[in-house]
């Protein structure tokens, strides 16, 4: 997307203030596509990802922003945290779509002020329904502590689409596990906790919605 500058054609020698700003502008915004900040992973950065031909500000998300194939995002409005912006984001449609994929190859690098004019919400129009990005949402951990703070993970369930569903099978699992808390793992404690779903780490997930989670739990003992 390219932006076009004019100027009144009877305005003749140097440009005033304001197109100054704006040519300077344009060509920050052309040397940071051309040389973009490297993203490095774990970092916690925001980061400016390909949309079509747009850019758009993504917050990775804690946790699961240290793939090296796919992390997951939200994406925000380019001029976030500004109230402003929120309500703009929300007429966009910026602040309704939760955490999705995003694989690493789509991230131009790390987010940068100057991306701003190559947003959706620059042209003022609404993200598309496909951003090219699957949800990425929430999981649940089995996992067997010891006294001492050390243990690990027995099982991993998930995506689930809603916080409320994970949040149910957790509880389901920790009413199972109460009553063979003696016999699961000797010497260890053992709960069931929802989390963010660990993109990064999909293949070690069991889906949740093809298998009951306490059939699930009860074949890993």
């Amino acid at each position: 997307m390219i932006r076009r500058f004019r100027r009144c054609g009877h305005a003749p020698g140097a440009l005033t203030p304001e197109d100054q700003a704006a040519v300077d502008q344009f060509r920050a915004m052309l040397a940071a596509v051309r040389s973009p900040e490297p993203w490095t992973p774990g970092h916690g950065q925001d980061v400016a990802v390909r949309i079509g031909p747009f850019i758009e500000r993504a917050r990775t998300r804690p946790g699961d922003d240290h793939g090296t194939e796919m992390i997951a995002v939200a994406l925000v409005h380019p001029d976030t945290p500004h109230a402003a912006a929120h309500l703009h984001g929300r007429q966009l449609g910026y602040t309704d779509r939760g955490w999705l994929r995003c694989e690493t190859t789509a991230i131009l690098g790390t987010w940068q002020p100057t991306y701003a004019m190559l947003t959706h919400a620059a042209a003022n129009l609404p993200l598309p329904d496909d951003v090219g990005m699957a949800p990425a949402h929430y999981g649940v951990h089995v996992e067997a502590r010891r006294a001492d703070g050390t243990g690990y993970t027995l099982l991993r369930l998930g995506p689930y689409t809603q916080t409320w569903l994970a949040s149910l099978d957790a509880d389901r699992l920790n009413t199972e596990l109460e009553g063979r808390a003696a016999t699961i793992v000797p010497g260890t404690t053992v709960t069931a906790t929802s989390v963010p779903f660990d993109v990064s780490d999909h293949e070690s997930y069991s889906n949740p919605h093809k298998n009951d989670a306490i059939v699930l739990l009860a074949a890993t003992i």
